[in-house]
């Protein structure tokens, strides 16, 4: 699964990672270290521009809010508990599948955050028998230090208590997809901790190469044969992962202190 992520990256950076054509300075994030669900984030996005007179998809670095309401929900109380979606399923499920067809984004990030737990209880977790507990946090990267482009999907609520020219009539809102972790070796593996993602957590955010960009983002893509491909796991041997302070466990620690890599996991965690 994926929820906790780092994103520090300049807007001016991302636009020319992902040659954005439109950002707003107006709507420039601070640097976050801890991006928990409810948060606003970045995404990229291939949109029209509102009330513009050429209609052609223009890529566009928006803020959205993570937890995805559907454009059918009469109340946007779900969206906290909407921030994944599995690959797998992504398709069929009421929820996304309309978001899947032409809403796809992609939701920059410097990596993400996963708590380590044993064998058996992620065994038991993914049975949907028992909710995994927090243990020891790791943070995994792209080993080459580039951008983590989580694949994602947006979507639009309409707010239908409040007037038409109310700020706060439309939500934007996204979710970021999941599929099975790499059981393969990381790139850069901490001593002594998981050998592979899989061995962090059964889950993992889908990470798009930059081959991939352009065809996620396309919103004439619409047809799911053509999409699924696109969901297909990055590479082996990509990533890298080590273990962090118990303290980006509260959502209320921020900083780039909760990427400094540990020598060993704190006392009391477990791998």
């Amino acid at each position: 699964m994926c929820g906790r992520y780092a994103s520090s990256r300049r807007p001016e950076d991302l636009a020319g990672i992902f040659e954005i054509e439109k950002w707003e300075p107006e709507e420039v994030l601070e640097a976050d270290y801890n991006v928990a669900p409810t948060k606003e984030v970045y995404a990229v996005l291939d949109r029209p521009l509102k009330d513009a007179e050429d209609k052609r998809p223009v890529r566009q670095l928006r803020r959205l809010k993570w937890g995805l309401v559907p454009s059918w929900a009469k109340t946007p109380e779900g969206g906290a508990r909407m921030i994944n979606a599995r690959a797998e399923t992504v398709h069929e499920k009421p929820s996304y599948r309309r978001a899947f067809a032409a809403r796809r984004c992609i939701l920059p990030a410097d990596g993400y955050y996963e708590w380590v737990t044993g064998a058996a209880e992620r065994d038991l977790e993914v049975e949907g028998k028992k909710k995994r507990p927090r243990k020891q946090p790791y943070f995994v990267l792209p080993a080459d230090g580039s951008v983590f482009a989580m694949a994602g999907l947006y979507e639009f609520w309409r707010d239908r208590t409040l007037p038409d020219e109310h700020p706060l009539a439309w939500w934007v809102t996204c979710s970021v997809i999941t599929t099975e972790a790499e059981t393969a070796p990381l790139a850069v593996a901490p001593e002594n901790g998981p050998s592979s993602l899989a061995d962090i957590h059964p889950r993992m955010p889908l990470m798009l190469t930059p081959d991939r960009w352009d065809a996620w983002l396309d919103p004439a893509r619409t047809a799911a044969e053509e999409v699924r491909p696109l969901l297909e796991p990055p590479p082996t041997g990509l990533m890298r992962a080590f273990p962090v302070s118990t303290a980006v466990s509260n959502v209320r620690n921020n900083g780039p202190e909760l990427l400094t890599e540990l020598e060993a996991p704190e006392e009391g965690t477990l791998f």
